[in-house]
C-alpha cells in the first residue's frame, strides 16, 4: 500500500501567517497526535480547538500516494508555468512527511511550507516553516520562519515562546464561538507586545478552504 495517507489536496490563497495571499496548493495530511479528529474525543484531546478535517483520505484530491504520486497530482492542481508552490499541512504533517516526499516535491520546482505543531523535529530541506504550539504539548521544534500562536491559550508560556528562534511571532485568534472576544483579546495582545504580529484567517472571510 502507498505510503501517505492525504485527506485532500486542493488550490487555494494561503490565508494565515506571513504568507498569507499566496496561491498555493494545500496538502493536507491525515491524522494527528493531538486530536484522533473524532468529535467525541475532543474533550479528552491535547488540541480541543481544531477547527480541521483530518480524518480519512476521502476529500477532494485526498487517497494513498507514493511520493512520486503525492508531487505529480500537487503539479497538476497547481496548473500554472508559475513556479509552483505547497503547502503541507493536516492534521500534523511530521507524523508523515520525510526526506522522499520533500525530494519528490522538490524534483518538480515547489517551493515547501509546512504548519506542524512542533511535537516533531521537521526534517531537513522544508523552506518555510510555520510552528503552531498547543498548550498541553511537548514543543521540541522551536525554530523555523514562523511561530503562530492560536489565542487565548493561557497555559502557553509566551515569554519562553518569543524567545524561540523564528523570524516571526504571530497571534492568531482562535475560531470558536467566542471569535469576537478572541479577536479583541489577540488584537490587544500584540498591542501590549510589540514584537508580535496579528495573523487572521482571511480564508475564511473569503469562504475559501
Amino acid at each position: 500500500m502507498a505510503g501517505y495517507a492525504i485527506k485532500e489536496m486542493f488550490l487555494t490563497l494561503q490565508g494565515e501567517g506571513m504568507q498569507a495571499g499566496r496561491r498555493a496548493v494545500f496538502i493536507r495530511f491525515a491524522g494527528c497526535n493531538l486530536w484522533s479528529g473524532r468529535e467525541a474525543d475532543r474533550e479528552k484531546a491535547i488540541c480541543q480547538f481544531c477547527d480541521t478535517d483530518f480524518v480519512g483520505t476521502d476529500g477532494d484530491g485526498g487517497g494513498r500516494y507514493d511520493a512520486d504520486g503525492v508531487a505529480a497530482r500537487a503539479l497538476s492542481i497547481w496548473n500554472s508555468a508559475q513556479s509552483p508552490f505547497a503547502v503541507i499541512t493536516g492534521g500534523e504533517p511530521m507524523l508523515q512527511l520525510d526526506d522522499a516526499l520533500i525530494a519528490a516535491l522538490k524534483g518538480r520546482g515547489f517551493e515547501i511550507a509546512v504548519e506542524s505543531n512542533g511535537t516533531i523535529a521537521a526534517p531537513d530541506g522544508i523552506d518555510w516553516l510555520c510552528i503552531s504550539p498547543k498548550a498541553g504539548s511537548d514543543v521540541v521544534q522551536r525554530s523555523g520562519q514562523e511561530v503562530k500562536v492560536v489565542w487565548p491559550q493561557p497555559a502557553l508560556d509566551m515569554q519562553a515562546i518569543a524567545r524561540w528562534d523564528f523570524a516571526h511571532h504571530l497571534i492568531q485568534p482562535m475560531d470558536s464561538a467566542d471569535r469576537a472576544a478572541n479577536e479583541a483579546a489577540a488584537a490587544a495582545f500584540v498591542l501590549d507586545n510589540p514584537g508580535w504580529r496579528l495573523s487572521v484567517q482571511s480564508h475564511k472571510y473569503l469562504g475559501l478552504r
